[in-house]
């Protein structure tokens, strides 16, 4: 029986005593300290936690995390699925339907020990193994809630009215290895950014203080943006708010596409499973204090209790596709990114040589 207590980890905080669990967005603009997963799919889960207090990265344990065998991921596309995915995404482009659209996939392996299966303690080793500026842990089992991310990326940071967001696009081993394709991804997602936020931002506040820098992460680099607005004050006390805000720009579009709906028909045409909490939001909120920060549920494990088969866990990884792409070249960048992480959910520390084709 799995009866872990109810818990989140973000930013150096710990959050326990789970006070409330709610799907409205508008809890979030309400009172205490919340932590949000917002599956891919539209799912949202918001859990008021009574005890917030300073905590540091759990130390490693031996033994308190005992992940899948290395050779035990399996992946939702293929290589040949995969590749071919990528030429019908350059057909929609060619056709005028789609400048861009990201093209995922979901690695899944049995849990060996499911009934000891804590995803904090697999935030440890991802917090040693692979250091992330929105990593953090949510576990609410009995909400089927088991997350352990290690998100690069900014979705939505809020501090009062002053709304930012970090759109990544771009990835390479070195900084050498990023091509003009990457920076013409990067502009086109910007552009989409921009365009939500200004869907619920005052008009004329929405700017761009950074386009495609380069930052370093374990193994790899990406082109970061930064696009920031202002939400419009109400004389009333009122005014735009996470509500709002989440339904002007979720999903988020450095892992959907751009037209937006457009790339969500494709997506959901080519991926034959669920993204889940992958490419969803992921974060906490303190509706008291009018700040909150939500990362892009990339780079991030969830245990999945109901799998056929038995409790599995589950990562994704992608690639935005543009018609600048080489099929086989994305396919690398999407072994590039789960290489580590897999490797350190395994137990090996080291990247491993690929997944299963």
């Amino acid at each position: 029986m799995h009866d872990l207590p109810p818990m989140a980890r973000f930013g150096g905080l710990l959050a326990t005593d789970l006070r409330d669990v709610t799907s409205d967005p508008a809890a979030l603009d309400s009172t205490g300290w919340w932590a949000v997963v917002a599956d891919f799919e539209g799912r949202l889960v918001c859990a008021r936690f009574g005890d917030v207090r300073p905590d540091p990265a759990p130390a490693v344990a031996p033994g308190r995390w005992r992940g899948p065998a290395p050779d035990a991921w399996t992946s939702s596309l293929d290589r040949a699925a995969y590749t071919a995915g990528v030429r019908r995404i350059r057909e929609h482009i060619a056709a005028g339907e789609v400048y861009q659209a990201n093209l995922c996939r979901v690695m899944s392996a049995p849990l060996p020990d499911p009934g000891a299966a804590d995803v904090d303690a697999l935030t440890a080793l991802l917090a040693h193994g692979n250091p992330a500026p929105y990593a953090g842990t949510v576990r609410l089992p009995a909400h089927g809630v088991e997350v352990a991310t290690a998100s690069p990326e900014l979705y939505l940071r809020r501090a009062g009215r002053t709304v930012t967001s970090g759109p990544i696009k771009g990835t390479g081993r070195t900084a050498e290895d990023l091509l003009e394709k990457d920076h013409a991804e990067n502009v086109m997602i910007v552009d989409l950014v921009r365009n939500d936020l200004g869907r619920v931002c005052a008009t004329g506040s929405v700017t761009v203080p950074e386009l495609c820098a380069v930052e370093a992460h374990p193994g790899l680099v990406h082109l970061v943006s930064t696009v920031r607005g202002e939400l419009p004050a109400d004389p009333r006390g009122g005014g735009a708010g996470w509500t709002e805000l989440l339904a002007a720009t979720f999903p988020p579009g450095s892992v959907t596409g751009a037209p937006k709906a457009s790339a969500l028909r494709i997506i959901e045409a080519l991926e034959t499973a669920p993204r889940g909490p992958y490419c969803g939001g992921i974060g906490w909120v303190d509706a008291d204090r009018g700040t909150g920060e939500l990362a892009v549920g990339i780079r991030t494990f969830w245990i999945d209790r109901q799998a056929t088969g038995g409790p599995a866990l589950r990562f994704g990884t992608g690639a935005g596709i543009t018609w600048g792409s080489d099929p086989e070249r994305e396919w690398a960048e999407t072994e590039l990114k789960a290489a580590r992480l897999l490797a350190i959910a395994s137990g090996t520390h080291q990247p491993l040589g690929g997944t299963p084709r």
